[in-house]
């Protein structure tokens, strides 16, 4: 495997102890002028957002942004998600199976509000960050709760329903079985009298959905304008 080198500005930028607004602007100009465009792209930005301990503001919605629209728009399926997609996405932003960073965090809930299908895996995956703040104090989403609390917040009953919007109609939760059985550690793992009221009426309005779960494709993390002969694999 080559090893992978960052290209100026970026070998500037990830060398900085605080990531500006002007740094954003030289590398939407130099390094990355139509977008994120390829995998490397997204090596870039991982990159960038481990490397520099202070960021501006606007670095969170510029790696938010970009990386969710090359993830479900510009990789196919286009404007959608599907199994390997999914799996890759979960090997980028989380190590054995916990979300690094509240950031990359959303960067999950981002792709998960702008793609048409999510895969239960996904959605599973999302709902497993709140049970590993609540019952092991480590993840992505721990920084947004209060040390304290064991029991569901009306922060965290915000954060399921973001997760669980697209499955929700008409007052029921159309729950598939991995996201079905996710919530159900929850609950098992939180006393009633300590969570939020509203999270009770989430509960009762699940519906378990079985399905049968799509063969498993082996092709490769394709570009959009990739050609058969080059594209693109992600490790």
């Amino acid at each position: 495997m080559s090893e992978f080198r960052l290209a100026f500005p970026a070998c500037v930028i990830a060398g900085k102890h605080r990531l500006t607004a002007e740094d954003i602007g030289l590398l939407r100009k130099h390094t990355f002028p139509e977008g994120i465009r390829t995998s490397d792209d997204v090596v870039v930005m991982l990159a960038l957002n481990n490397s520099c301990p202070e960021k501006c503001p606007e670095w969170s919605s510029f790696f938010v942004e970009h990386l969710a629209d090359f993830i479900v728009n510009y990789t196919y399926p286009q404007g959608s998600l599907d199994e390997i997609n999914v799996a890759w996405l979960m090997r980028m932003v989380a190590t054995d199976g916990v979300v690094n960073s509240a950031l990359e965090l959303e960067l999950v809930l981002h792709v998960i509000e702008i793609s048409a299908n999510v895969p239960d895996d996904l959605r599973a995956f999302a709902l497993e960050q709140l049970r590993l703040a609540l019952t092991e104090n480590i993840g992505g989403y721990k920084p947004c709760r209060p040390v304290d609390r064991k029991g569901i917040t009306r922060q965290d009953i915000d954060y399921v329903m973001r997760v669980l919007r697209s499955v929700s109609d008409a007052g029921v939760i159309n729950a598939p079985p991995l996201t079905w059985n996710v919530l159900m550690r929850i609950a098992e793992e939180t006393l009633p009298a300590a969570n939020h009221p509203r999270w009770a009426d989430i509960l009762g309005a699940l519906q378990l959905v079985e399905y049968a779960a799509p063969s498993r494709r082996s092709r490769w993390l394709r570009i959009v304008d990739d050609t058969p002969d080059s594209e693109t694999a992600v490790a």
